[in-house]
């Protein structure tokens, strides 16, 4: 297995409020396994899946919506290493090589965290300030990157 095949294959999502570009609210969900750990939502890529159906089969399953508009998307694969504990559960992968949508709740979007298979127990919106001082520290380089360049972009 060569090293990046050590790296499972993910997407995730930045999603905005439905007030968005008037206020930069930004969705953060609390993780129930992991405690107090907050995350965007995010999930792996099958075999043979395009990214972009893999974004909006995970918004269903994790949030209860995939009523999103897509903004914009990070250009390239970013990457990071999943902690030990985390690894063991994950193995033969040693962390995830991602692919970051921002994405905007349409008007009619309901969020519903209690899904068939729910990985959240809470969610809130945030700025992009407490997404970082909120997320796990092994993901934190990860997030200011893409957070950084979406507001770069005028977009955050």
């Amino acid at each position: 297995m060569s090293k990046k095949d050590l790296y499972r294959p993910n997407v995730a999502m930045i999603i905005v409020s439905n007030n968005y570009p008037s206020k930069k609210e930004i969705f953060l969900a609390q993780r129930n396994d992991l405690l107090d750990v907050w995350q965007f939502p995010q999930g792996g890529i099958d075999e043979g899946e395009e990214v972009k159906e893999a974004l909006f089969r995970e918004l269903l399953e994790e949030i209860g919506t995939d009523e999103v508009e897509v903004i914009a998307e990070f250009p390239e694969w970013i990457s990071y290493d999943f902690p030990p504990r985390i690894a063991e559960t994950m193995r033969p992968f040693i962390g995830q090589t991602q692919r970051y949508f921002l994405v905007k709740l349409q008007e009619n979007a309901t969020i519903n965290i209690q899904t068939e298979k729910p990985e959240f127990c809470d969610y809130k919106f945030v700025t992009a300030d407490e997404v970082l001082y909120l997320s796990a520290s092994f993901k934190k380089d990860v997030y200011e990157s893409v957070i950084n360049y979406f507001k770069k972009e005028g977009l955050l």
